[in-house]
């Protein structure tokens, strides 16, 4: 076997380095969803929710684990004290019925949220403006273990 010069050494380190950034900036673009494809020519709905956790605009809107569209905004209501999701659904899934059930999921090992549809039994179909009025907010972890510490707490201090 060839041994390699101080020159093809330092040229291999290069090239993993090289790689190295190459997959740091995927990394960044799939966690920013800066890479996914816009949708463009859609029609836009609202949900409220209690809490969006970490929802970001941009975010991926899915019916059965197929993506149908993107989260354009994310404003607060004053009045009601509720986020507002402002989303872009295609045109081309114009049969999402108006009884349509939105919940915020977390998704892969870095937190991603998304929010996800749950078709329901309606004859109507949403369309521009629609809201869609049953949510459910976003799962946040420090609320759950919060709350297993206290209920643990209170196991405890039963005689």
């Amino acid at each position: 076997m060839k041994k390699l010069n101080a020159h093809g050494i330092e040229i291999l380190v290069g090239a993993f380095v090289a790689a190295g950034f190459v997959a740091m900036f995927f990394l960044a673009m799939k966690v920013s969803n800066l890479g996914a494809v816009t949708v463009g020519d859609g029609y836009q709905v609202t949900a409220r929710f209690r809490n969006v956790g970490g929802l970001k605009v941009r975010a991926p809107v899915s019916m059965g684990g197929v993506p149908l569209g993107k989260v354009v905004g994310i404003h607060f209501d004053d009045k009601t004290f509720d986020a507002v999701v402002t989303m872009e659904i295609d045109r081309k899934h114009a049969q999402i019925p108006d009884d349509t059930y939105a919940k915020i999921y977390t998704a892969g090992l870095l937190g991603e949220q998304y929010v996800g549809l749950e078709p329901g039994g309606s004859d109507k179909n949403l369309k521009q403006g629609s809201e869609i009025r049953m949510t459910q907010s976003a799962l946040v972890l420090e609320e759950v273990i919060g709350q297993f510490i206290f209920s643990k707490a209170q196991e405890g201090s039963k005689p």
